[in-house]
């Protein structure tokens, strides 16, 4: 029980999470996502079993290392760390070219916790694969590497552009020991400092792994 005029913080939790079905779309190209039964219990089965197929880049997930260089490590290895704690969520929808340090307002390239989610409009979650998205320029990402930076996450379906065949990118975040979160859903998220809580999956061998993601803000009451 609390005395009259004070408060207490309780967690808030928004899923920022891409609901996967069958009509989610996947990269031009790879394993759209699929579910078959089992074990049907519609059918007179005892239990509902099912079995899904797809790409683990379909949803929100986190790219491994492995998924730009084979010499590197898989899904299953991924810090956990990484994926949790303090984060800054920046807007840079109305960006088309390179988002620079200067256009994200981030000092000296430090974001909270080290952690940094850019919502730029252009989620899955809305039904087509978009065409284009904004991304960071490769200084801006050696810049926030230098400021601490240990993960970037997109509401995109990659940190790079859809037609870079490089994924500087992604080589650069890796190379400096950041993690890669992508599709992700940001679109009621407004933009400030959260907690994230976002594990990938521990699945042997993979290039991604599926994530449920979630940020918490605490709310005065």
């Amino acid at each position: 029980m609390t005395g009259k005029g004070t408060s207490i913080p309780t967690a808030s939790l928004i899923d920022i999470s891409v609901v996967v079905s069958e009509a989610t779309p996947a990269w031009p190209g790879d394993t759209p996502y699929s579910c078959r039964w089992t074990w049907e219990m519609a059918r007179g089965d005892s239990v509902n079993v099912s079995c899904l197929t797809g790409s683990p880049h379909v949803g929100t997930h986190a790219d491994a290392p492995f998924h730009v260089d084979s010499r590197w490590p898989a899904a299953d290895l991924l810090p956990l760390d990484s994926f949790t704690g303090p984060a800054t969520v920046i807007d840079v929808s109305g960006h088309d070219g390179p988002v620079t340090l200067a256009s994200l307002g981030v000092p000296a390239g430090r974001v909270a916790g080290g952690r940094l989610l850019l919502r730029t409009g252009r989620c899955i979650a809305e039904g087509p694969f978009p065409r284009h998205w904004p991304s960071l320029a490769e200084d801006t990402v050696r810049e926030l590497l230098a400021g601490g930076l240990r993960l970037l996450g997109v509401d995109a379906p990659s940190v790079d552009d859809r037609d870079s065949k490089t994924l500087a990118v992604h080589r650069a975040l890796f190379e400096g020991g950041a993690c890669v979160l992508e599709n992700l859903d940001l679109r009621d998220v407004t933009p400030g400092d959260y907690e994230l809580i976002a594990f990938p999956l521990r699945i042997a061998g993979l290039d991604a792994a599926p994530v449920r993601a979630v940020l918490k803000k605490l709310v005065r009451t």
